[in-house]
């Protein structure tokens, strides 16, 4: 378990924070997407990327021509992740609310070698659908110098989340109202064959996997 800092300790409804690797692996290993904050220019920017976990580092990438990803490296930087599980309907406006899971981690980007590029790569590929590095056409020197990956070390981080039902005061489950969850899921529809696509290839071996997967949408 990693011990909070004074930036990760969460102190509104504490007992929802949590600072357990396996936590903060399990979001990250189930989003496909994250925030990642920081200061340019005098300002905040928050840019939504793709992220992979590999080990206890997150990849993010962008072009090589972003000198605004480039400018965080060794700076201070917040990457953040949610994951919506149900609305919380409660018998009133105010105890509305949601089951979540979120990870907030705070760290300074280091900027990957040319050596580690194709692998963070791969991982990339593979966070996005199992298998598919193995399929495709893997990146051309050209393509690697194009691209600036950055590496957020998993130290300073913290995990909050809420589950359960809704929370009303005493009094108000009396009311004629309806209250409970509705949960909600992430789910990929079924692929859809580019335009350009030659006749004859057919549906290759991890998307068949993945169309058997409770995430594909009927």
């Amino acid at each position: 378990m990693a011990a909070p800092s004074e930036r990760t300790r969460v102190r509104r409804q504490p007992t929802r924070g949590h600072y357990e690797r396996s936590d903060a692996h399990a979001i990250l290993d189930e989003a496909w997407f994250c925030h990642l904050g920081f200061v340019h220019d005098g300002g905040p920017v928050v840019v939504p990327t793709l992220h992979a976990r590999v080990g206890e580092e997150v990849y993010v990438h962008g072009s090589a021509a972003s000198r605004t990803l480039r400018s965080i490296v060794g700076r201070d930087a917040c990457l953040t992740v949610t994951l919506l599980d149900a609305l919380v309907l409660a018998r009133s406006a105010f105890h509305h609310s949601a089951n979540y899971r979120s990870l907030v981690v705070f760290g300074q980007p280091r900027d990957v070698g040319d050596a580690e590029k194709e692998r963070a790569l791969e991982a990339f590929s593979e966070r996005l659908l199992p298998g598919r590095w193995a399929a495709v056409r893997g990146p051309t020197p050209t393509e690697l110098k194009a691209t600036t990956i950055l590496a957020l070390p998993l130290e300073e981080f913290s995990v909050k989340a809420r589950e359960g039902p809704p929370s009303d005061d005493e009094p108000d489950y009396e009311l004629d109202v309806w209250a409970g969850l509705v949960p909600v899921e992430q789910r990929v529809g079924r692929p859809v064959p580019d335009p350009a696509l030659r006749a004859g290839i057919e549906l290759p071996s991890h998307l068949r996997r993945l169309f058997a997967s409770r995430r594909l949408r009927q």
